[in-house]
């Protein structure tokens, strides 16, 4: 009874931050801020000294694990769906590659620097993804907030895009290729869209989508490569130009993801976390690096990138596009805890990543990109599916 009352507790506890601070802030810095501040204080000063429950407890249930995968699903399925919307320029291409190669390199040496030697090549190459993903949903959103030039706004959401489209891409093809058997099922399933567009002409929007976030909770639940399949589903949809729409109204798909599924991801990895053993276990160099180099690589990567687009911008506007870059975010989250699921890195990494996507997602706030009320949520602005 005490863990559910724990779990109910805690999307309290998500929900009223967001309550108090929807004028001010954005939804997933809101859920940053409780995954890595109030989730450790509560459990260390309520949960385990008074209902001598351990964090392992905690997700012991079975239905907190169907529960999680269909959160993971939905999420991952959401994000992945921005696939369709990809238009690919000559100047995002200059912009993507340069903003994705050059944390990539530096994520990989990191990797081999920070992890310890039993860890997998797939380890590293996950650590490098993570340096270079951009999140696209909250970059949207910000740009919405600050009254960004619609050309700059479309230069910069397709840059991220394909950025995330080749994190993505080639992490599911890593993964593949170290468990080929995992990849079979999905890769039939990603052809669906074929099937159902060409040989059974079905043209309404829900004959796609519906059949989609099923087959994500499927893959997900069997612990096959459900992340080729979204893949490769999105970009036949995308070939065969059918747009994709979420399957509940944005505001209800805004309510189910920011109200349930986001919360439930952060709050079961942070639980994850051995906070008694940090100073023991963990290096502070370590937790310096992963929260420095992923942001400096990445404003490096994408300065390249925007002085070979656009070499007659000003040094100014190259800086703030690199800074909005930077941002992770809601896609970070998803990105850091499949890595967590498959065991790719351990708790403590997982952690000062998180703190990491956090502080990047501050950033163009901290050094004043924009307006001053970068932060505000206004009602009237959406994401392209609806949510933050």
């Amino acid at each position: 009874m005490n863990v559910i009352v724990f779990w109910l507790v805690a999307l309290a506890v998500y929900g009223t931050v967001a309550l108090l601070g929807r004028q001010r802030l954005i939804p997933i810095v809101g859920q940053l801020l409780v995954a890595s501040i109030a989730i450790p204080l509560l459990l260390l000063f309520w949960v385990e000294p008074h209902w001598q429950l351990s964090a392992k407890q905690l997700l012991a249930p079975t239905w907190l694990s169907l529960l999680y995968n269909l959160s993971f699903a939905l999420l991952l399925g959401y994000i992945l769906s921005d696939v369709v919307d990809l238009e690919v320029s000559s100047a995002s291409l200059k912009i993507a590659l340069p903003s994705f190669i050059v944390p990539l390199l530096a994520g990989l040496a990191a990797a081999l620097w920070l992890l310890p030697g039993e860890r997998s090549w797939l380890s590293a190459v996950g650590i490098g993804l993570l340096f270079s993903i951009t999140a696209i949903p909250v970059l949207f959103l910000y740009l919405q907030n600050i009254q960004y030039p619609p050309e700059g706004i479309k230069r910069l959401m397709h840059a991220a895009i394909l950025m995330d489209l080749m994190c993505w891409s080639l992490f599911g093809l890593a993964q593949g290729t170290a468990d080929p058997h995992t990849l079979l099922w999905p890769v039939l399933g990603a052809a669906l869209p074929l099937l159902l567009h060409k040989l059974l002409r079905l043209r309404h929007a829900l004959f796609y989508s519906l059949p989609f976030f099923a087959l994500m909770l499927v893959f997900q639940q069997l612990k096959l490569n459900a992340l080729v399949f979204g893949i490769g589903y999105m970009l036949c949809l995308a070939w065969l130009k059918q747009p994709f729409t979420l399957p509940l109204p944005p505001r209800q798909w805004k309510l189910l993801l920011n109200g349930l599924a986001i919360p439930l991801i952060l709050t079961c990895g942070v639980l994850r976390v051995d906070f008694h053993g940090i100073g023991d276990s963990y290096s502070w160099l370590n937790l310096g690096a992963l929260l420095v180099l992923p942001v400096v690589s990445k404003l490096l990567g994408s300065w390249l990138g925007l002085q070979w687009a656009m070499p007659e911008a000003s040094q100014r506007l190259k800086w703030s596009e690199s800074v909005l870059l930077n941002i992770r975010g809601l896609t970070e989250v998803v990105f850091l805890n499949l890595l967590l699921q498959l065991q790719l890195i351990d708790a403590l990494t997982y952690f000062s990543l998180l703190l990491m996507s956090l502080f990047s997602t501050l950033l163009p706030a901290l050094v004043g990109v924009g307006k001053t009320r970068l932060f505000s949520q206004q009602s009237a602005t959406r994401s392209p599916h609806g949510v933050a």
